[in-house]
């Protein structure tokens, strides 16, 4: 009787576990969809506007869907790509949200699916310079209540940082979308230091300037963790 008392209670277990992770899965899904539609809103009213303004010169803004969870925007000389992560996550205990009054009154709320937002230069996709460097410029947490988190820089970071309150809808993709895209304009490319490009091999030469094998990135030359302090600090 005692064990069957506690196989009883480990299949419990199993399904409450197993439930939860489904639904916080369920809403992370559901978010990646609703941005995907703000971006296709966004990419309509951007071509109405280009139609006005005739000197647009062809300015990109267009988006294309890599599978289930990857949304790719692509606007002037940038790129965003929205990755879903499919597993599902827990904040670690040293993390500050853990500390907050939402996720101490059920445990159960730090359970998150992630949206992984980066940029990278459009040129470094379309010349296939693989060793260009994208950033991580936010991410997304989602939880079963559907409240959001994000962790990021400027714009996203400090706005979208209050888990108890903030809960995904419509307004909220919109916001989100358009902050990452003004945060990634502002976000502009640096000159690499001289001495990490000074030299270069024959063979790199031989190849097209666009495949040469040297490194693009907005921030190349310096640690990312340094860039995040820079940028907070402005």
């Amino acid at each position: 009787m005692e064990s069957n008392t506690t196989r009883d209670q480990l299949f419990q277990a199993l399904i409450a576990k197993s439930t939860l992770k489904q639904d916080v899965y369920s809403n992370t899904l559901t978010s990646l969809r609703m941005f995907k539609r703000v971006i296709e809103d966004l990419t309509k009213d951007y071509t109405l506007k280009a139609e006005e303004v005739k000197s647009h010169r062809n300015v990109a803004f267009e988006n294309r869907y890599r599978g289930d969870f990857e949304i790719e925007l692509k606007f002037g000389a940038d790129i965003l790509l929205f990755l879903m992560h499919t597993n599902i996550f827990e904040f670690s205990r040293d993390h500050e949200v853990m500390r907050t009054p939402y996720i101490r009154e059920n445990k159960d709320r730090s359970y998150c699916g992630i949206i992984n937002v980066y940029n990278f230069l459009s040129d470094s996709f379309k010349y296939n310079r693989f060793n260009d460097i994208g950033y991580l410029i936010g991410r997304i947490f989602i939880n079963k209540d559907n409240h959001y988190f994000i962790e990021g820089k400027r714009e996203l970071g400090f706005i979208y940082n209050d888990f108890g309150k903030n809960e995904m809808n419509p307004e909220a993709a919109k916001q989100i979308i358009e902050a990452s895209i003004k945060y990634t304009i502002n976000f502009d490319l640096l000159t690499p230091p001289y001495e990490t490009v000074k030299m270069v091999t024959v063979n790199e030469m031989k190849n097209t300037l666009d495949a040469i094998s040297m490194k693009t990135g907005k921030r190349l030359g310096f640690q990312f963790q340094q860039d995040i302090l820079k940028e907070d600090v402005e």
